[in-house]
């Protein structure tokens, strides 16, 4: 089965007694709404969850939800883990419907770290400002990640949200918060000190051998 294809069983008993008594048999409770329909309370199988969660793209990707083997259309909204065990406690499933827009935070990928002038040839440390981004996006435009090049970024320089290359239909909710909201997404920043201090660090420790000799 596909890492983005979820079996789940409807539920009707509801409270905290229930969910414990679900978690004790090795499942999670969870609801599922959206989509024009009223919430659905449904179950899913822990260890099955688990496996997917290693995967990266499981929490920005459109999920088939087969319900009592009825399969819909989902997107993860929150989960719940426990603060202390690898358990997972609760989920929120939103379902989607091909043509309205989602909101969905998606990863970021860099590349170019390595060739970047800032950093190869300037010494500049990589300062990743952010991680992931909200996108609102018709599903079938959903990327699995945005991926951000910063391989012509010298020390000083920063890529910001508007140099993003978004998927079709996709704009960034931050952006649509006003003037402003243009934040700095990776930027190259010169090491703290830099050579001056380094060389005043050799010289004092050439005069300090220098007394002792």
């Amino acid at each position: 089965m596909s890492i983005f294809e979820l079996e789940a069983e409807s539920r009707s008993d509801m409270g905290k007694g229930a969910s414990r008594r679900l978690r004790r048999d090795g499942k999670v409770p969870a609801i599922m709404y959206g989509g024009g329909e009223d919430p659905q309370s449904i179950s899913l199988i822990h260890s099955e969850l688990l496996k997917r969660l290693d995967h990266e793209a499981f929490y920005s990707h459109i999920l088939t939800v087969n319900v009592d083997g009825k399969a819909t259309k989902a997107v993860l909204r929150d989960m719940q883990r426990h603060p202390a065990k690898p358990v997972i406690m609760h989920m929120d499933f939103q379902r989607v419907n091909e043509n309205q827009p989602i909101r969905v935070h998606v990863p970021l990928h860099f590349i170019g770290e390595d060739i970047a002038p800032g950093v190869k040839t300037g010494g500049g440390m990589v300062n990743h400002e952010m991680i992931k981004v909200e996108l609102e996006v018709l599903p079938r435009h959903l990327p699995e990640f945005i991926e951000v090049d910063i391989s012509s970024l010298n020390v000083g320089e920063s890529v910001h949200l508007t140099d993003l290359k978004l998927p079709e239909s996709g704009t960034l909710v931050e952006l649509g918060r006003g003037e402003g909201h243009d934040l700095p997404v990776v930027s190259i920043h010169a090491r703290r000190g830099g050579a001056d201090e380094d060389s005043e660090a050799a010289e004092e420790g050439g005069e300090a051998a220098e007394g002792e000799s």
